[in-house]
């Protein structure tokens, strides 16, 4: 996990945090960045309540993939797959 996360950069925080391939630390990430947005209007736009998108993304909860995916697209960013190679050489 990232260390602190930066409201200045929560782009690449989440990033840090798929780096770590901890799916606890990628929900925990998001969500954290997500208490910094509108909640109530994330939820809206994953089509979750609130309380259960708390509880998703508190790095306890076991969210499913397609959640992490309307997270990701509903804080404006996207999912793309780099070949592992690459990522070791960078």
């Amino acid at each position: 996990m990232p260390e602190r996360f930066d409201v200045d950069n929560p782009d690449n925080y989440i990033a840090a945090a798929f780096e770590t391939d901890d799916p606890a630390s990628i929900a925990k990430a998001l969500g954290e960045v997500a208490r910094t947005r509108n909640m109530s209007k994330l939820a809206k736009d994953v089509g979750m309540n609130r309380s259960a998108l708390y509880r998703a993304l508190s790095g306890d909860g076991n969210p499913e993939f397609a959640t992490i995916l309307k997270v990701v697209k509903a804080l404006g960013l996207k999912l793309t797959p780099v070949p592992a190679a690459h990522c070791e050489s960078a």
